[in-house]
């Protein structure tokens, strides 16, 4: 079967091209080279932009353990409709990703995605940041990431000797850094609002400290490292220097970290209790300088889907987590209006694909109308959790269709 794409804009991270015609044809994305190309079906893409397909570095499902939140069927579902040629999920299910078994089973379970998966491993067995796992077994059966998820890799001595057993392989680390005991019982974001609510803060130091200890773990050990969800003023500038002084090392940063601020919580709302904490103006300045500058390489959707008992409770018990895989479009929109979109796709398809080591996939597509408004509800929810707080509201962006795996769907 062959379509034709009509005057398709696609976004490059060099910019915008003009409207052009486009063919896919078994699969396969081309440019039209001729008017009178036999065709079988013809797409009106005047109001559209396209990119190769997207690629999140961290989302997370509830499958296995705690299938209610989010099952594999609902979060292949969920990621093809939000754009997403490729995705990392996190490893922290009920039991982790720590053996051949549970590779396995993701494997099978992601088989018929739209979505490729791409395995992440815990580094140390149950996440607890003590005994490792079998990271050689692991790499055998196709894993290259390794890091214990939402949990930092708090420990020293683990960190340094995880950078150098993955130097074997050419493995990456990624991690969570912050430290859990400077972070202990804490609420959201440490300042004046903190104070003004009577909660307790997470400090930045809980993240200063961390990044920095490890970036001189780094410098001692070589290899490489990846850190997840940065959101400190100090951390971006520490990752900056340490790219400048040729460190393989590289960030990213969760998206509706740059949508909300802690003066959200001034409602008490859960659904903006989050790890790392939603911060103030100064750390959202550096992080969109960080983006600017390519201190920070991805943006990430970090979809935590928690169920209505985890978070319609007394704040200082609601789980932290939000999703962000549908809202991740209409995010980009709002961010469009500071950032140029040619750096936003940059974020999520060469940053990314090049943070994992791999090619850009010619063979994967996103085409999205930012124009369009839809309502973000139990209608059009694809997720079984709703934990954001842009639930029942009208939100602007939406995905249209999808090429990924030799398979073109459509959106409605």
């Amino acid at each position: 079967m062959t379509l034709a794409l009509t005057s398709l804009r696609l976004i490059t991270p060099q910019g915008i091209l003009p409207p052009k015609n486009y063919l896919i044809k078994d699969g396969i994305f081309t440019a039209s080279t001729s008017h009178e190309e036999v065709v079988d079906e013809s797409i009106d893409c005047s109001k559209l932009y396209a990119s190769v397909g997207w690629i999140d570095l961290r989302c997370m499902s509830g499958e296995p353990g705690e299938e209610y939140k989010e099952s594999l069927d609902t979060l292949g579902r969920v990621l093809k409709v939000s754009g997403f040629a490729k995705a990392v999920v996190l490893p922290n299910n009920h039991p982790v990703t720590q053996t051949k078994n549970e590779v396995e089973f993701l494997k099978s379970k992601s088989k018929h995605w739209l979505t490729e998966l791409v395995l992440h491993a815990t580094v140390t067995k149950d996440a607890k940041g003590e005994d490792f796992t079998d990271i050689l077994d692991l790499h055998a059966q196709g894993v290259k990431i390794f890091g214990d998820g939402i949990k930092p890799l708090s420990n020293p001595d683990r960190m340094m000797k995880t950078l150098q057993y993955l130097q074997k392989f050419d493995g990456i680390l990624f991690d969570h850094s912050y430290d859990p005991l400077i972070s202990m019982f804490g609420q959201m974001h440490e300042g004046a609002i903190s104070t003004q609510l009577g909660f307790k803060g997470i400090p930045n130091l809980a993240e200063d400290i961390s990044v920095q200890r490890n970036l001189e773990i780094l410098r001692y050990t070589g290899g490489r490292l990846h850190f997840q969800t940065v959101n400190t003023a100090k951390s971006v500038g520490l990752i900056r220097q340490a790219k400048k002084e040729g460190l393989n090392v590289t960030a990213d940063v969760s998206i509706y970290q740059l949508i909300f601020s802690d003066a959200d919580l001034m409602g008490f709302d859960s659904n903006y209790k989050i790890v790392p904490p939603l911060r103030g103006k100064e750390d959202r300045d550096a992080l969109i300088e960080g983006l600017k500058d390519g201190t920070i390489d991805a943006l990430v959707s970090n979809h935590q889907p928690q169920d209505l008992d985890a978070k319609q409770v007394e704040f200082d018990y609601a789980s932290p987590g939000m999703i962000g895989l549908q809202t991740f479009l209409p995010a980009l929109v709002s961010l469009s209006a500071e950032l140029p979109w040619e750096l936003l796709i940059e974020k999520i398809t060469t940053g990314p694909a090049q943070v994992l080591g791999l090619p850009i996939q010619s063979d994967t597509l996103t085409i999205f109308d930012p124009e369009e408004s839809w309502e973000y509800n139990s209608q059009s929810n694809e997720s079984l959790s709703f934990n954001h707080p842009w639930w029942n509201t009208t939100l602007k962006g939406k995905v249209k269709y999808m090429l990924g795996k030799g398979m073109f769907e459509q959106f409605s």
